[in-house]
Protein backbone atom coordinates (compact mmCIF):
# COMPACT_ATOMS: atom_id res chain seq x y z
CA UNK A 1 0.00 0.00 0.00
CA UNK A 2 1.37 3.43 -1.02
CA UNK A 3 1.17 5.84 1.90
CA UNK A 4 1.20 9.59 1.72
CA UNK A 5 1.38 12.30 4.34
CA UNK A 6 -0.91 15.04 3.10
CA UNK A 7 -3.45 17.68 3.99
CA UNK A 8 -7.13 16.90 4.46
CA UNK A 9 -9.37 19.96 4.21
CA UNK A 10 -11.89 20.89 6.82
CA UNK A 11 -13.58 24.11 7.81
CA UNK A 12 -16.32 26.04 6.12
CA UNK A 13 -16.42 27.92 2.85
CA UNK A 14 -13.56 30.46 2.62
CA UNK A 15 -12.39 29.46 6.12
CA UNK A 16 -9.99 26.57 5.45
CA UNK A 17 -8.58 24.34 8.14
CA UNK A 18 -6.43 21.33 7.36
CA UNK A 19 -5.51 18.12 9.14
CA UNK A 20 -2.11 16.61 8.41
CA UNK A 21 -2.92 12.94 7.90
CA UNK A 22 -1.31 9.68 6.84
CA UNK A 23 -3.53 8.08 4.21
CA UNK A 24 -3.54 5.58 1.41
CA UNK A 25 -2.45 7.46 -1.71
CA UNK A 26 -5.52 6.15 -3.58
CA UNK A 27 -8.08 7.46 -1.08
CA UNK A 28 -9.79 10.82 -1.74
CA UNK A 29 -8.43 14.06 -0.27
CA UNK A 30 -11.01 14.40 2.49
CA UNK A 31 -11.76 10.69 2.72
CA UNK A 32 -10.56 7.84 4.89
CA UNK A 33 -7.16 8.21 6.54
CA UNK A 34 -4.99 6.04 8.74
CA UNK A 35 -3.79 8.53 11.36
CA UNK A 36 -3.95 12.24 12.07
CA UNK A 37 -0.48 13.56 12.93
CA UNK A 38 -1.14 17.29 13.08
CA UNK A 39 -3.09 20.26 11.78
CA UNK A 40 -2.55 23.45 9.78
CA UNK A 41 -4.54 26.66 10.07
CA UNK A 42 -3.60 29.05 7.21
CA UNK A 43 -5.75 31.83 8.67
CA UNK A 44 -3.36 32.37 11.56
CA UNK A 45 -0.32 34.66 11.28
CA UNK A 46 2.82 33.11 9.83
CA UNK A 47 4.74 33.59 13.06
CA UNK A 48 2.01 32.00 15.22
CA UNK A 49 3.13 28.69 16.75
CA UNK A 50 -0.41 27.26 16.43
CA UNK A 51 -0.43 27.74 12.65
CA UNK A 52 1.21 24.33 12.17
CA UNK A 53 0.96 21.72 14.92
CA UNK A 54 2.80 18.50 14.06
CA UNK A 55 3.64 15.32 15.97
CA UNK A 56 7.27 14.90 14.89
CA UNK A 57 7.75 11.40 16.31
CA UNK A 58 4.74 10.00 14.46
CA UNK A 59 5.87 11.75 11.28
CA UNK A 60 9.31 10.11 11.59
CA UNK A 61 7.62 6.75 12.18
CA UNK A 62 5.49 7.03 9.05
CA UNK A 63 8.40 8.31 6.97
CA UNK A 64 10.31 5.22 8.12
CA UNK A 65 7.37 3.10 6.95
CA UNK A 66 7.72 4.61 3.47
CA UNK A 67 5.09 7.35 3.48
CA UNK A 68 5.73 10.12 0.93
CA UNK A 69 4.86 13.69 2.00
CA UNK A 70 3.27 16.15 -0.39
CA UNK A 71 5.17 19.35 -1.23
CA UNK A 72 3.34 21.45 1.37
CA UNK A 73 3.72 18.83 4.11
CA UNK A 74 7.40 18.41 3.18
CA UNK A 75 7.83 22.13 3.90
CA UNK A 76 6.24 21.68 7.32
CA UNK A 77 8.46 18.68 8.06
CA UNK A 78 11.54 20.65 7.02
CA UNK A 79 10.65 23.53 9.35
CA UNK A 80 10.02 21.05 12.18
CA UNK A 81 13.40 19.42 11.51
CA UNK A 82 11.92 16.00 10.76
CA UNK A 83 12.92 15.64 7.12
CA UNK A 84 15.39 17.69 5.04
CA UNK A 85 13.82 19.21 1.93
CA UNK A 86 15.89 20.32 -1.03
CA UNK A 87 15.00 23.84 -2.11
CA UNK A 88 13.54 24.08 -5.58
CA UNK A 89 14.82 26.47 -8.20
CA UNK A 90 12.80 27.50 -11.23
CA UNK A 91 14.62 30.37 -12.96
CA UNK A 92 11.97 30.58 -15.69
CA UNK A 93 9.16 31.17 -13.21
CA UNK A 94 9.41 34.96 -13.33
CA UNK A 95 10.10 35.08 -17.06
CA UNK A 96 7.21 36.63 -19.01
CA UNK A 97 5.27 34.60 -21.56
CA UNK A 98 5.51 34.84 -25.34
CA UNK A 99 2.71 37.39 -25.75
CA UNK A 100 4.16 39.65 -23.07
CA UNK A 101 7.57 39.47 -24.76
CA UNK A 102 5.97 40.41 -28.11
CA UNK A 103 4.19 43.37 -26.51
CA UNK A 104 7.45 44.53 -24.92
CA UNK A 105 9.22 44.33 -28.29
CA UNK A 106 6.44 46.35 -29.95
CA UNK A 107 6.67 49.00 -27.22
CA UNK A 108 10.45 49.16 -27.68
CA UNK A 109 10.07 49.58 -31.45
CA UNK A 110 7.48 52.36 -31.01
CA UNK A 111 9.70 54.14 -28.51
CA UNK A 112 12.70 53.88 -30.85
CA UNK A 113 10.66 55.21 -33.78
CA UNK A 114 9.39 58.08 -31.63
CA UNK A 115 12.91 58.99 -30.54
CA UNK A 116 14.13 58.91 -34.16
CA UNK A 117 11.23 61.15 -35.21
CA UNK A 118 12.04 63.60 -32.43
CA UNK A 119 15.71 63.64 -33.47
CA UNK A 120 14.73 64.30 -37.11
CA UNK A 121 12.41 67.11 -36.00
CA UNK A 122 15.25 68.71 -34.03
CA UNK A 123 17.58 68.48 -37.04
CA UNK A 124 14.88 69.88 -39.35
CA UNK A 125 14.27 72.77 -36.95
CA UNK A 126 17.99 73.53 -36.85
CA UNK A 127 18.20 73.47 -40.66
CA UNK A 128 15.15 75.72 -40.96
CA UNK A 129 16.56 78.14 -38.39
CA UNK A 130 19.87 78.20 -40.22
CA UNK A 131 18.19 78.95 -43.54
CA UNK A 132 15.80 81.53 -42.08
CA UNK A 133 18.62 83.88 -41.08
CA UNK A 134 20.36 85.00 -44.27
CA UNK A 135 24.13 85.27 -44.15
CA UNK A 136 26.26 87.57 -46.28
CA UNK A 137 27.34 84.72 -48.54
CA UNK A 138 23.77 83.45 -48.85
CA UNK A 139 22.58 86.99 -49.65
CA UNK A 140 25.23 87.41 -52.36
CA UNK A 141 24.23 84.10 -53.96
CA UNK A 142 20.57 85.08 -53.83
CA UNK A 143 21.31 88.47 -55.43
CA UNK A 144 23.42 86.83 -58.12
CA UNK A 145 20.66 84.40 -59.03
CA UNK A 146 18.04 87.17 -59.00
CA UNK A 147 20.04 89.29 -61.51
CA UNK A 148 20.26 86.48 -64.00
Amino acid sequence: MALSIRLSRGGSKKRPYYRIVVADARSPRDGKFIEKIGNYNPLLAKDDEKRVVLDGERAKHWLGMGAQPTDRVARFLDVAGVKERAARNNPKKAEPGEKAKERAEERAEKLKAQQEAEAEAVVAAEVEAATAEPTEEGQQVADATAEQ
